[in-house]
């Protein structure tokens, strides 16, 4: 489906903590670069018609201080919006509450990058059990149907691509993805048995690693 090293390779991440509405937050970012304009970019993660092709389906009031759905998962409030480079929403899952800020920027002829940054309380129980990668992994996943989507210019097909995270090689990738923001958290300041032992609960908890 994809080249896990190339994949795990080619994208930036990093975790820790950061001025955030006149508060402090954690966050993680992930972030790497790909071979399409900026105006091809942010239609595929902002358009109705195409994050479905790569992600999940899209409805809402999609302007500043409108409320955006995902099917099946997140929904919030879009509070800044700076086409084609900037958005900034809340993140609202299962009565938690967090933010999404996704920046986009030219990277020579024909290429951009793109970042997106998860921004939670500083007092947040997944993050104290799981580390970074609780959302972290998560959209390690998700950026393997956008390298695609824009690779073909095809939609992924969702059956194929949860079928493909739980192969031996899926596997390897969410674990090679782990292991990664676990080494983000140990670089952002946090002691490295604590950071190691929340990576492995995490990987626990995505792969079924221990469970009977």
């Amino acid at each position: 489906m994809i080249d896990v090293t190339d994949q795990i390779t080619s994208v930036r991440r990093r975790a820790g903590r950061r001025p955030f509405k006149a508060a402090e937050a954690r966050y993680v970012t992930i972030g790497r670069v790909f071979d399409v304009p900026l105006d091809d970019l942010w239609n595929a993660c902002t358009s109705p018609e195409r994050l479905p092709q790569w992600f999940l389906p899209l409805t809402g009031d999609l302007r500043v201080g409108g409320q955006y759905q995902l099917e099946g998962h997140a929904g919030g409030t879009i509070d800044r919006c700076d086409p084609p480079e900037r958005l900034l929403a809340t993140w609202e899952y299962e009565g938690d509450i967090s933010w999404i800020e996704l920046r986009l920027s030219p990277e020579g002829e024909g290429r951009t990058y793109f970042e997106l940054e998860h921004l939670f309380d500083t007092v947040d129980e997944k993050w104290a059990e799981y580390g970074p990668g609780a959302v972290g992994v998560g959209w390690d996943m998700a950026l393997v149907g956008l390298t695609l989507h824009l690779a073909t210019g095809e939609s992924v097909d969702g059956e194929q691509a949860m079928a493909w995270f739980g192969s031996t090689e899926g596997l390897s990738f969410i674990t090679a993805s782990g292991e990664s923001w676990y080494t983000a958290n140990v670089d952002s300041g946090e002691d490295p048995a604590v950071a190691r032992a929340a990576a492995d609960r995490n990987a626990a908890a995505y792969t079924g690693a221990g469970q009977g």
